[in-house]
């Protein structure tokens, strides 16, 4: 097992993410995505379920709203209960054993209280040692980083002043 973790203020955490689950795709590997705080059926990744002949080989399961949470310093109890769900189910997945496991999302959860970051550790300590894991999202508690194989950080360079939100690139 390897544990991948992408951070950073710069986009791509999740792009990158879904570029390691292409590759392992394309190798028949099965791969199973768990997106914290991301509820919204219309993102690409989610619809490309639909696309596959076997769509056993890749699932996305979604633990929080549709709406983006603006307020992650008091993001609600709802929100806190879909994550702790979503994390409850990370044993469950595995069982389905897949080559990849993505928990897209999981340290920005993390970090502002959504989950604890001991039981993400204790949680990612139960995965069977033949699964590769990717930790995604902004502002990884230290211990994240600490438990990761490989850490990467995405960073803005250039960007446009107004970013517009595409269809098939940003979801």
């Amino acid at each position: 097992m390897s544990i991948y973790l992408y951070t950073g203020e710069g986009g791509g955490k999740t792009t990158t993410a879904l570029g390691l689950a292409l590759r392992s795709l394309g190798h028949g590997h099965k791969v199973i995505i768990i997106q914290y705080m991301k509820g919204r059926k219309d993102i690409g990744e989610y619809k490309f379920q639909n696309y596959l002949k076997n769509p056993n080989l890749y699932k996305v399961y979604q633990f929080g709203s549709p709406r983006f949470i603006y307020n992650l310093k008091n993001p609600g109890e709802r929100n806190i209960q879909l994550a702790r769900k979503g994390l409850e189910f990370v044993l469950e997945a595995v069982k389905q054993k897949p080559k990849l496991l993505v928990l897209d999302e999981i340290n920005i959860a993390a970090a502002f209280g959504l989950l604890k970051t001991e039981e993400v550790i204790q949680t990612i300590k139960k995965i069977p040692k033949s699964i590769d894991i990717v930790l995604t999202g902004r502002y990884p508690p230290k211990q994240l980083m600490e438990i990761a194989d490989y850490v990467n950080e995405m960073r803005f360079i250039k960007m446009p002043k107004k970013m517009i939100a595409k269809k098939g690139i940003q979801y």
